[in-house]
């Protein structure tokens, strides 16, 4: 037990080295960090919102739009299958929440509830139930039929929006440049937003609030945007919408979709070369560059308008065809709106519109009081450990320590390798870390004290009181990271922070307070040879 191969001697030596060196970066101001060779360690724990200040939002989603939406295309579905079966009928539309439609023919009446009921499909049952449950419900009264969307398929629409919501809600916020922003669903329709360092929101607020949906129509050239307004009707298959600048022109555009925004796969903010403003530089997909090229085409001289979220940011005239799937939008765009449209564009659409909830600033003095407190409470606990080894044990008590020193070493290298966030939580568990410690060394010493009066020698006092140790060790802190792992997964936010720095802190409690204290300990064996343990 007392005896190690020179292999795992030097595991040793790397392991505790490498915990001092990739801890040192995070006692260096960051501004002397960027001379630092890039292959030598340099990065640093990530602050926490509580500890840096920065902004906390909370989103909603507008999940009625989601409904509506499934009811406005179930319109078209259902047009299809009655068209299909050659069912005829009046008055299909959408009534009170549900789609409504009315047989001409009562004969017909059962062969058309067969060709709606095919638009049906099976979707997962809710949280009390796992037996799965149709999306449609349908309903017939004489000749009018009912349809409805059921509660299992809102809630798996709503399930869906949230989750992709969050994952574009995320690429937004990391197209800024922040660290480790905490993105995770809140209740059903909620989603919450914590990025640490941003202490001006409404950049955030302004990318998070757009939805960023957007296509290319033609104009209609049927009549003006002006003339449409002054008439108050529009031709059939046109709609008014109005531009995105503080004019707010109208301009009447097609409703044909000409090229989605879906084919996308880029977007960049440049400068035109022309006149040197701001502009956003594009790209479409194969698919969309040939859609592209030939509307483009087909259209020119025609003006090709460029719509976001309902609103015309740019609508150009096509000089010429365009068959390189690459476009520029322009707009009198500053930079900065530029850079955002750029950012909104290559992270894709939100499937639904979000508010803003709840908006909060936490400004970088609660985190330094933080901060400072959480200093204290390290350096009081760790003086408080130091102390009691010493007085206790003597020098297997400094022993111990140096052990703790590395144990602490090798937490916060860990974290800063993993770039990990720092939160109120974390820094308890790193605390709570500092007290379990040493609890393995206490274990193995009180094992050695028994040995010692049972009248055994140094040599095998020390080896029985390893040997009888591990298992209560293992056992502990087995049983306490099963805890933490545990807490890691059912957990989120600031639990999960604590979950983390607990669990590092276990492992390298234990390869310190076990593996390392047992070397020093051999080697003061090897060199001192007692003829007596005092202890």
């Amino acid at each position: 037990m007392l005896h190690f191969d020179r292999w795992k001697i030097v595991l040793i030596y790397i392991l505790c080295v490498a915990g001092l060196v990739y801890t040192a970066p995070n006692f260096v101001p960051k501004s002397k960090l960027q001379d630092v060779p890039a292959w030598l360690p340099h990065q640093q724990i990530n602050l926490g919102l509580d500890l840096r200040g920065g902004s906390y939002m909370l989103l909603g989603l507008e999940t009625d739009a989601l409904v509506r939406e499934r009811l406005q295309g179930l319109v078209n579905e259902v047009r299809g299958a009655l068209r299909d079966v050659s069912v005829p009928y009046t008055g299909l539309g959408i009534k009170d929440g549900s789609v409504v439609v009315r047989i001409t023919a009562p004969a017909d009446a059962e062969k058309a509830r067969d060709a709606i009921d095919g638009l049906s499909s099976i979707v997962a049952g809710n949280q009390f139930s796992t037996l799965p449950e149709r999306d449609l419900l349908i309903t017939a009264d004489g000749p009018q039929i009912s349809i409805v969307l059921s509660e299992a398929a809102k809630r798996a629409r709503v399930q869906s929006a949230v989750q992709q919501s969050i994952e574009i809600v995320r690429r937004r916020i990391d197209e800024l440049g922040t660290t480790e922003p905490v993105i995770q669903q809140q209740g059903i329709d909620r989603i919450l937003v914590q990025v640490p360092g941003l202490d001006d929101p409404s950049q955030l607020k302004a990318l998070l609030g757009k939805t960023a949906k957007m296509n290319f129509r033609l104009v209609s050239n049927a009549m003006s945007g002006q003339q449409a307004l002054a008439s108050r009707t529009v031709p059939a298959g046109t709609e008014l919408l109005y531009t995105s600048d503080q004019l707010k022109t109208p301009v009447l555009v097609e409703r044909r979709i000409m090229v989605g925004g879906d084919r996308l796969v880029d977007a960049q903010p440049g400068f035109d070369q022309r006149n040197g403003l701001p502009v956003v530089n594009f790209r479409f997909d194969a698919t969309g560059a040939r859609q592209f090229g030939e509307v483009t085409r087909d259209s020119v001289g025609r003006p090709f308008a460029i719509v976001l979220d309902n609103e015309v940011i740019s609508a150009p005239v096509i000089r010429e065809p365009i068959m390189g799937g690459q476009g520029q939008i322009s707009g009198n765009f500053t930079v900065q709106e530029a850079n955002n449209l750029a950012i909104l564009l290559r992270s894709g659409a939100l499937p639904v519109a979000i508010t803003v909830l709840e908006e909060r600033t936490v400004g970088p003095g609660l985190g330094a009081d933080s901060i400072r407190a959480g200093e204290i409470a390290a350096i009081i606990g760790s003086v408080a450990v130091v102390a009691f080894m010493i007085a206790s044990y003597g020098f297997f008590g400094i022993l111990a320590n140096i052990a703790l020193i590395l144990n602490i070493a090798m937490v916060f290298a860990v974290l800063s390798v993993l770039q990990a966030t720092l939160t109120l939580p974390g820094i308890a568990g790193i605390v709570l870390t500092i007290g379990m410690a040493v609890d393995a060394n206490v274990l193995i010493y009180e094992r050695i004290r028994e040995e010692v009066a049972a009248g055994k020698g140094p040599i095998p006092a020390i080896e029985s009181g390893y040997n009888r140790a591990l298992s209560s060790i293992l056992d502990a802190n087995i049983t306490t990271l099963i805890s933490a792992a545990i807490l890691f997964q059912m957990g989120s936010g600031p639990v999960r922070g604590f979950a983390v720095t607990l669990g590092i802190g276990i492992v390298t409690s234990v390869f310190t307070a076990f593996t390392v204290n047992r070397y020093m300990v051999s080697v003061w064996l090897r060199r001192r040879r007692p003829k007596a343990l005092v202890l």
